[in-house]
């Protein structure tokens, strides 16, 4: 599954969102919604130990997350921040930001969603750029030039927290071994903008309130969807938002040929509230809706309703 890609360019491939181009390029790409689903999944070694605190949503019984370095460690020292001075609440918000960890036990294994590391720009950076290149058939040759782009944009980004997060989804099937060690697979990603201090400077048409909480740059890997692991991404999200946000009015795009995301974005209450017009296709733009919920969601779909949205 995808959503639109929102990069200082603009990546459009199959959920929502996109990624701004350079001023000097010629012609602006829209992509409307990205389809993240080809970069090889990256294994990870988890132990049985788990972090002392944590952030959690679970109706079931939630998988550990993996451990969690230091406060300090993380933001606080993070060498991709800038120079700026943070108020007392922003270095508040970094700190949850850093704890915060969505679980769930999914039917075939476990999932989790937190805060994308600085380590891990360059997994989530190929995620990306592979997806929106398939998405789209884009040739080869493009691969070097989208991660380039899309690296600067995630770094650009980051400067921008705590008013904005990449989060990362990892997810562990259900072991028929008596290991003590469990692989576990980088699933998925998801961008989320909590204010307009964190809104995105290229937002595909039609607008989103720029003061309102905005779901962008959603990718699954190919090899894991259908099993829930998109709609899980949009729950953290949401859960996130809520804590971050006081805005209760949270906006997405979703392309209209994309049924299978607009399907789960249905179920999972969003409206509808505005179309693009059909001149957006002499720009080589694909047509987007403009989606918006109202949190929190009274009554959320089961998992197998929702387990074939990941397409």
């Amino acid at each position: 599954m995808a959503a639109t890609l929102s990069l200082s360019l603009s990546l459009d491939p199959q959920i929502h969102h996109r990624f701004p181009f350079p001023k000097h390029h010629t012609r602006p790409f829209s992509y409307p919604h990205l389809n993240f689903h080809i970069y090889p999944s990256h294994s990870f070694k988890i132990s049985s130990s788990t972090p002392s605190h944590s952030h959690s949503h679970s109706s079931t019984a939630s998988p550990p997350p993996p451990p969690q370095p230091p406060v300090s460690s993380l933001y606080l020292d993070d060498p991709f921040r800038t120079g700026r001075f943070l108020t007392n609440d922003e270095l508040d918000r970094l700190r949850f930001l850093e704890s915060f960890v969505y679980s769930e036990d999914l039917k075939s294994g476990s999932m989790w969603v937190r805060v994308m590391r600085p380590d891990e720009t360059d997994t989530t950076v190929a995620l990306l750029a592979d997806s929106f290149a398939e998405s789209m058939m884009l040739p080869a040759g493009y691969a070097g030039l989208l991660r380039f782009l899309i690296k600067k944009y995630l770094l650009e980004r980051r400067t921008l927290m705590p008013h904005m997060a990449t989060l990362l989804g990892f997810y562990r099937e259900h072991s028929t071994t008596n290991q003590g060690e469990q692989e576990v697979k980088f699933a998925g990603t998801v961008e989320v903008c909590f204010d307009q201090r964190g809104a995105n400077t290229s937002v595909p048409s039609p607008l989103p309130p720029r003061n309102s909480p905005y779901i962008c740059n959603m990718a699954v890997h190919k090899s894991l969807r259908r099993r829930g692991i998109g709609w899980h991404l949009l729950k953290a999200s949401e859960e996130l938002i809520s804590k971050m946000s006081s805005s209760r009015e949270v906006y997405l795009h979703c392309r209209m040929i994309d049924e299978a995301p607009f399907s789960m974005y249905e179920k999972a209450n969003y409206k509808v509230v505005k179309t693009d017009s059909i001149l957006v296709l002499l720009m080589l733009q694909r047509r987007k809706h403009l989606m918006c919920k109202k949190l929190p969601l009274s009554n959320m779909p089961s998992e197998a309703d929702l387990s074939d949205s990941d397409e």
